[in-house]
């Protein structure tokens, strides 16, 4: 069966559910999912609404434009359509750690997400053999501080040759540079604990566990120019006791890492995230 799929944000104003509805029905769509919310602080609407297509008069390749000239223009909205038949294709970026994109791996070759996964990049070949297990191409790019333009172009350029629609940093250990992140605006997803900003640098499990806290966390969240800090999409906790060791923290730490993260990529891939400002509306 497919699906229509239309997320979109505009200043809040009487009737605008009313006429996304109407658009669908009067055009014999049979709608499938609907919610909306409105943000009274910020006077935003915000909408996610999913449609049949089997009997809907309006062409596939002509929704989006008869809804920007009869409704858009109308409203101020921004708007993304998505068709369910049209799987996303995803990129993987990652490191030495192998733990999320194991469980991203597994999740993808069980079928569980409607999504593409043509290639992974590193900036080191230690995990290759997982890209040869999974059967996925395994590009390396080695990256030092003199050759991190040269070297991230020649990523771009492979991005562009699969059609790639969104990438996930699944622990990959280097920033993304701005002409990257403008290329793909709410389409990089990464992973950190949620230590940050109170515990910085390359032991954040270790600096906690020597203030002995009492709670560790995974944030998912949007990459954008300000390290870290983009809008966040999903996040997640697990209670530590004066009884854990340092490995607890760590061991725990990972498997929040990876669900927090895969949670979040599955939204993405559903379709149910709306970014707005620095912020996300999850659909529910």
């Amino acid at each position: 069966m497919s699906t229509a799929k239309l997320l979109l944000h505009c200043p809040d104003k009487p009737g605008i559910l009313a006429e996304v509805t109407d658009f669908i029905t009067v055009n014999k769509g049979n709608i499938i999912y609907l919610d909306q919310y409105v943000d009274h602080t910020e006077n935003m609407f915000f909408m996610r609404i999913e449609w049949e297509l089997a009997t809907f008069l309006v062409p596939k390749e002509k929704i989006e434009d008869y809804f920007e000239t009869l409704y858009a223009q109308k409203y101020g909205m921004s708007f993304r359509l998505y068709f369910s038949d049209v799987k996303p294709r995803m990129a993987i970026f990652v490191s030495k750690m192998s733990h999320c994109i194991y469980d991203i791996l597994a999740r993808y070759t069980a079928g569980e997400w409607n999504v593409e996964i043509p290639l992974i990049i590193s900036n080191h070949p230690d995990l290759q053999h997982v890209g040869e297990r999974f059967g996925i191409p395994f590009h390396v790019f080695p990256i030092t501080k003199e050759n991190k333009a040269e070297q991230e172009a020649k990523e771009m350029e492979l991005l562009r040759q699969h059609k790639i629609s969104f990438i996930v940093l699944a622990r990959y250990m280097q920033i993304i540079s701005e002409d990257m992140i403008k290329s793909y605006p709410d389409k990089i997803i990464n992973i950190h604990h949620s230590f940050l900003p109170a515990f910085v640098g390359a032991k954040p499990y270790h600096a906690a566990f020597e203030r002995g806290v009492k709670i560790i966390g995974a944030t998912s969240h949007y990459v954008t120019t300000e390290l870290d800090a983009g809008p966040i999409i999903e996040q997640d906790v697990v209670r530590i006791t004066h009884k854990d060791a340092i490995s607890d923290l760590i061991n725990k730490g990972k498997d929040l890492e990876k669900i927090v993260l895969s949670r979040a990529v599955q939204k993405h891939i559903e379709r149910k995230v709306l970014a707005y400002k620095n912020k996300t509306v999850i659909f529910s």
